[in-house]
């Protein structure tokens, strides 16, 4: 069977519905095939956008088949979000090529006898939502797309705009404004909910279509090894134009299709890692000074420890911690990357680590947590949080939250960060833990530095994607007295 990107996509998919996280099945399938960059970015729009749009197209299906989606046969289902997802969302992909390549898929994974059905259900979208389009006068199945795979070049950015003319026109009546939002843009109604509550609707449709788009790459230039100036004229060299971030004094970004990371300039020079801007913040919202003592409580895979290392010149003593000693593989080879030699690991769950009681002079709690502020990136979080694993999560960051504290020095600072935007995991927990810690107040970002600008009343950081053009995150210091 030929690994075409569709075929590959299919079976990432696959793997996905059964439970497998979409980054690590793509990132195999993507190390074990063969194919050109215009190939392989094909395949992965494929797969997360099938995955980020997964209820909006179940909405398609239950529209356009006898049978909802949920009583198709998962193999099928998936077949038809491909072509479906290729209809509605990529327009660089003819009508055309879309569905006979689709049917193709479905002759080529088990469903012969179902290729008519799948035609018939591609067709039946075209002409309720393109009725001049060509391919109605086509023959009712064909054969090879009218393009192959090796020459579809895929936008960056196409897919945060439907070629729907109409939206609306193919769903049923919602039952709520709710509702509504969750089938259009292909969220559950939870997250919905939780954000309009913040938010309002208007803002929240905002954010929703903000974490449908493509992510973006930005850099945090080493200071040690590089300046943002050289980097900046390294990749200029290269013909890829970098841009600034407001607020981040140490923040590049690039375009979205770049190629490998690795292949970057100065990146095996440790001039530069990939963090993005938001968890940049948290860095300096910490400000670690020359020779203290710090403790990263969930370090890896490192990003914000390494920034910790860089504010303190290197100089000082910064232990990362976390369960996973795959993950501190990681670290420890990314702080070799960038020369870095204050940073020492420590594998162990950070709910229990007496050997830092009352020695800290920093501590970051970066929580585990539900991940809402970057559901961009990791595509399959919408539909594997629900309000039970944020209960859960709660409890856990909590614990994180208390057993740091105790390893505090008098009027040292301890800061909690997430990326996610549930109240719960954020205001929340550190309401609770100064209402029951009379000893500890909430510090504010100092006046000029980074974090400041997207301080809130309250005296936390808060950073909305659609407003800041960054990852969703939160973040609070606090200081004991």
């Amino acid at each position: 069977m030929p690994q075409t990107s569709r075929q590959l996509a299919f079976w990432v998919l696959r793997a996905v519905h059964r439970g497998a996280f979409a980054d690590v099945a793509l990132e195999n399938a993507l190390r074990q095939a063969d194919q050109s960059l215009p190939d392989r970015r094909l395949l992965t729009e494929l797969v997360y956008g099938s995955v980020r749009r997964q209820r909006t197209l179940d909405a398609l299906i239950d529209q356009l088949a006898k049978k909802p989606a949920q009583q198709q046969p998962a193999d099928l289902r998936t077949i038809l979000h491909l072509g479906l997802y290729q209809l509605r969302y990529l327009n660089q992909i003819p009508a055309s090529a879309a569905v006979n390549t689709t049917v193709d898929l479905a002759k080529q994974n088990g469903f012969a006898g179902l290729a008519g059905f799948v035609n018939g259900v591609l067709r039946q979208y075209i002409r309720l939502t393109e009725p001049e389009s060509a391919i109605s006068r086509q023959g009712s199945e064909g054969g090879q797309g009218a393009i192959g795979d090796a020459t579809l070049t895929i936008a960056t950015n196409h897919s945060t705009t439907s070629k729907l003319k109409t939206p609306d026109a193919l769903f049923p009546t919602p039952h709520s404004p709710i509702e509504r939002l969750g089938i259009q843009h292909s969220y559950p109604d939870w997250i919905i909910e939780i954000w309009s509550e913040q938010l309002g609707l208007e803002a929240t449709e905002q954010l929703c279509e903000w974490m449908n788009q493509t992510p973006h790459i930005d850099l945090r230039v080493n200071p040690l090894r590089s300046s943002i100036a050289a980097v900046e004229k390294a990749f200029l060299a290269e013909g890829i134009a970098v841009s600034h971030v407001p607020h981040l004094p140490q923040a590049l970004r690039l375009p979205t299709s770049v190629g490998s990371i690795q292949a970057l300039p100065g990146f095996t020079s440790g001039w530069w890692m990939v963090q993005d801007s938001s968890a940049q913040l948290v860095g300096y919202l910490v400000d670690p000074q020359a020779g203290e003592f710090v403790v990263d409580a969930c370090a890896a895979p490192g990003g914000k420890t390494m920034h910790l290392a860089e504010l303190m010149g290197d100089q000082g003593t910064i232990w990362a911690c976390d369960r996973a000693a795959s993950r501190l593989k990681k670290l420890k080879q990314n702080a070799d990357r960038l020369g870095l030699q204050s940073i020492h690991l420590c594998e162990s769950d950070s709910r229990s680590l007496p050997q830092f009681v009352n020695q800290c002079d920093r501590v970051l709690v970066d929580a585990p947590c539900s991940g809402l502020g970057t559901l961009h990136r990791h595509a399959d979080a919408r539909w594997r949080q629900t309000p039970a694993t944020v209960e859960q999560l709660t409890q856990l960051q909590a614990e994180l939250l208390n057993e740091a504290a105790s390893w505090v020095k008098p009027e040292g600072t301890l800061v909690y960060a997430t990326c996610t935007l549930h109240p719960l995991e954020n205001e929340a927990i550190v309401q609770q833990f100064l209402d029951r810690h009379a000893n500890w107040q909430l510090d504010p970002p100092t006046p000029g530095s980074p974090p400041a600008a997207f301080a809130t009343p309250e005296g936390w950081v808060k950073v909305w994607s659609h407003q800041h053009h960054m990852d969703g995150f939160f973040m609070a210091r606090l200081k004991k007295r």
